[in-house]
């Protein structure tokens, strides 16, 4: 009898150990928080100390366990998201190197900008292009990886993704040489060119990113305590365009927002706004960006909403008094915070 009991014991607390702590190939993403940049970013060795906040969004991401993914049902903002619609093809590891390098990019963009904004001279050297993912019929899968840092293309010295792609559009035979970085090491791999999805253009079948540094005699340092991601830069542009000017923009706001930033001071979709919004509502946010971009053709038949709609309609929905501001490029939100 008690060697019955024993077993049923052992077998039981298998049972829990694997409900709870065993991750099955799914994730939650729900509600984050809504933290002041200023803790993040400093220039010239100082800290911003005007009234008011610019905030930096984010989700809560993590993977799932069946005990977790049961009561997930019980949050009512949170999502369920297979593993391949949040990692693509990418292992766990390479998942983590693709956010670490996006929130780089992130960092880079908005130095771009606000240096450019405030009229402060810089330098922008290029390191080559990063590898974020692989589409399923590039010839070039299993043969790079995500976290690849491409450097040559056909025995050619290549590390501006310009230049990268320019070339690939003009070259006439399908077959290309990729001489690329992983790690330490420096290796060469072969494949053929192919058309790329809903386009006329020629590639190699990866999405990418610019790897580079800026450089100037204003020191901007940043350290994102483990916040990775593209989502912050309009909120990070914005933050070091005030500290590089001193111009006074957030009034003693708390001012949240979220996008994408491009060299060219465009403002790009980001996922999981829903959640954003209900964070900055509940840090007491008085003014919310939102992306603000139009859908294509196929997605308004489809119903979908672009990030400001979606924001809207997310705002409404919890009653909050916070302002939905739309925002295509970094002028509309510094001519919203200077105009109000």
């Amino acid at each position: 009898m008690f060697k019955k009991k024993r077993v049923f014991v052992v077998v039981l607390l298998v049972f829990v150990a694997l409900f709870c702590f065993v991750p099955i190939p799914a994730y939650i993403e729900t509600v984050g928080s809504a933290q002041n940049i200023e803790k993040y970013v400093s220039v010239n060795g100082q800290k911003d100390f005007q009234d008011g906040q610019f905030m930096l969004t984010y989700v809560g991401l993590g993977r799932a366990t069946t005990a977790l993914y049961v009561a997930s049902y019980f949050d009512r903002y949170a999502t369920r998201l297979p593993s391949s619609s949040v990692r693509g093809n990418n292992s766990s590891s390479e998942y983590e190197k693709v956010q670490h390098y996006y929130m780089d990019d992130a960092l880079n963009q908005a130095k771009i900008v606000s240096l450019k904004l405030a009229g402060k001279p810089f330098k922008q050297s290029f390191r080559g292009i990063v590898v974020m993912s692989l589409l399923g019929r590039s010839s070039f899968k299993g043969k790079l990886r995500a976290g690849d840092i491409i450097i040559g293309v056909d025995g050619k010295r290549c590390v501006k993704s310009a230049n990268f792609t320019r070339y690939l559009q003009q070259k006439k035979k399908r077959d290309v040489s990729i001489r690329y970085q992983r790690g330490n090491r420096i290796f060469s791999t072969e494949g053929k060119l192919i058309q790329l999805p809903g386009t006329s253009k020629k590639g190699i079948g990866i999405s990418f990113i610019q790897k580079s540094k800026v450089a100037s005699s204003v020191k901007i340092k940043t350290d994102m305590d483990g916040i990775e991601g593209p989502s912050a830069g309009l909120m990070l542009t914005l933050q070091m365009y005030a500290q590089l000017s001193h111009e006074n923009l957030k009034k003693g706001r708390k001012i949240a927002g979220t996008g994408t930033m491009l060299s060219n001071g465009s403002v790009g979709d980001i996922g999981g706004i829903d959640k954003k919004i209900v964070a900055a509502a509940r840090k007491k946010a008085n003014i919310f960006f939102a992306p603000n971009n139009p859908l294509t053709q196929a997605e308004e038949k489809a119903g979908e909403l672009n990030n400001y709609q979606e924001a809207k309609k997310t705002a409404k929905k919890i009653g909050t008094k916070m302002k939905i501001v739309p925002v295509k490029n970094i002028q509309d939100a510094l001519s919203y915070l200077r105009e109000k």
